[in-house]
């Protein structure tokens, strides 16, 4: 297949841009004229100081995010933030609570950890079978509706997984604490999964966090936004390289970090903003998203039962209709370079995510196979 174009549909780790790829390369052995490789650096020297502050800043420039906000690279992925944010914040207004809303199985993961470190509350979950105009949806395929959201006005934060990877569920515009009745608490959201893939306003939310190995980078960094007034409320439990303040105060470099996972980030933010910003990925990802939940749905085939208002435009589920076709499925897509399609193990069928390096190419390629599948075996 080395002569054959592949197609990465991986979840994460997942494709990255392939210009990218090649500045890495050409500068692996000798960085700008340094002669080192960005692995071999002194994370406190001149160097990679010069390359952690300008990821940084082109993060900004991403996201017009202002200095009322921190911005920091840190490690453990977001399954650690999930401890990570009620460490730092929980405590960060007298009622040491935070509220919970669970779509998934990741943001599950986070409200489990989290009651691991004080009391939080379930503001609404879609983990049950639902009928919505009659149409019934199971258990992490729909929303429960804002106006039921049971939101505590004294929590700490209300926690929100704005994109289920594995379960293809998306809050593009979460609702502001004012909406919820809830004005004061700030929202930390975990925006892994479409991070980057179109425009966020920061200013709606206290925290935000991303593992990078989707949209921003590889595995092995993750991006941490919070607003500077939230620092500073850690619980004396809290690890020390993992409280906000610490390495918001020495801008990501309290420790060393994941200094060649920043590097490949810091390339992936100029690759962004040298095709148009987030506005401009926000275009092409709809395209590619249109086109292949279109091919979906104009199939009895094939299915994806998510609440249509909330499909994801980055993790992209689908069933076949006759399930023992699933190896034949996965065994001719890779034979024509489609790769990574298999769904996750805990729900089964297929996934495609289409993230920002995936170019409609790729995805033009997997709707003409889903046609050709389909007249040979439906």
């Amino acid at each position: 297949m080395a002569n054959k174009a592949l197609w990465n549909f991986s979840a994460g780790p997942s494709k990255l841009p392939t210009e990218v790829l090649q500045q890495a390369a050409a500068e692996m052995l000798d960085w700008h004229g340094s002669g080192m490789s960005v692995m071999e650096m002194s994370h406190r020297g001149p160097e990679f100081t010069q390359i952690c502050d300008e990821a940084e800043e082109d993060l900004r420039r991403l996201l017009t995010i202002s200095d009322d906000y921190a911005v920091m690279f840190m490690q453990g992925g977001a399954t650690a933030e999930n401890a990570i944010v009620p460490l730092n914040l929980l405590h960060a207004r007298p009622a040491h609570q935070a509220d919970y809303l669970v779509t998934g199985i990741w943001s599950a993961k986070s409200y489990k950890e989290a009651a691991r470190y004080g009391q939080v509350n379930l503001v609404a979950s879609n983990q049950s079978t639902q009928e919505i105009q009659g149409q019934t949806y199971q258990a992490g395929c729909w929303l429960p509706p804002v106006e039921t959201w049971q939101v505590n006005p004294e929590a700490s934060y209300l926690h929100i997984c704005t994109n289920e990877t594995i379960g293809g569920l998306e809050i593009a515009e979460p609702p502001a604490p004012a909406s919820l009745g809830a004005p004061e608490v700030p929202l930390a959201l975990d925006v892994s999964s479409h991070f980057l893939s179109r425009p966020l306003d920061v200013t709606q939310a206290g925290l935000i966090y991303a593992g990078a190995q989707k949209n921003a980078g590889p595995a092995g960094v993750t991006v941490v936004i919070v607003r500077r007034d939230l620092l500073g409320h850690a619980q004396a439990i809290c690890p020390s390289a993992f409280d906000y303040l610490n390495v918001a105060k020495e801008r990501s470099r309290f420790n060393t970090p994941p200094a060649y996972s920043i590097y490949i980030c810091g390339l992936v933010f100029k690759w962004l903003l040298k095709q148009g910003g987030l506005s401009a990925m926000e275009q092409a990802n709809k395209a590619k998203a249109q086109a292949l939940y279109a091919a979906l749905d104009e199939s009895g085939f094939y299915h994806n039962g998510i609440q249509a208002a909330y499909r994801s435009r980055m993790n992209v589920p689908f069933v076949l209709h006759d399930e023992s076709l699933n190896k034949k499925f996965l065994e001719g897509a890779e034979q024509v370079g489609l790769v990574a399609l298999k769904g996750h193990k805990s729900v089964g069928g297929m996934r495609a995510s289409i993230y920002n390096a995936m170019p409609i190419e790729g995805v033009h390629a997997l709707v003409a196979y889903l046609k050709e599948f389909e007249r040979l075996h439906g």
